[in-house]
């Protein structure tokens, strides 16, 4: 299944982790790159993706800001967190706004598939 994917984190190292880790899990997705909250919501209302892989703590609007903006503006694009921290406060945040998950790292491929694959049933 060939989808339109933006992921967003304020580190460029961080994003290619991302999309290698994506690949390596066996997504050969067309992936679109955001280097903070506000550019991914900017990107995110142009090009509809079919999903937002989202860091928490960035600059300018942090993850769980431009998922509020994001369902503020009636999008129902899907959104998931990959962040380096999972408290159960930042789970519960994620939730109510309707995030599909949230990944802590360290990652690795199988813990995306695993996490992944049953959004994409």
């Amino acid at each position: 299944m060939e989808l339109n994917v933006l992921v967003a984190d304020d580190s460029r190292v961080m994003r290619q982790i991302v999309v290698r880790t994506l690949r390596q899990a066996g997504y050969d997705w067309d992936i679109t790159e955001a280097e903070n909250g506000k550019e991914a919501f900017d990107l995110a209302m142009a090009n509809d993706p079919d999903l937002v892989l989202s860091d928490w703590n960035m600059p300018e609007m942090t993850g769980i800001e431009m998922l509020q903006a994001l369902n503020a503006a009636g999008s129902e694009i899907p959104v998931g967190f990959v962040t380096s921290e999972g408290s159960q406060q930042m789970r519960d945040m994620a939730e109510a706004e309707g995030a599909l998950f949230l990944i802590a790292k360290p990652f690795t491929a199988d813990v995306f598939k695993t996490t992944i694959d049953p959004f994409l049933a």
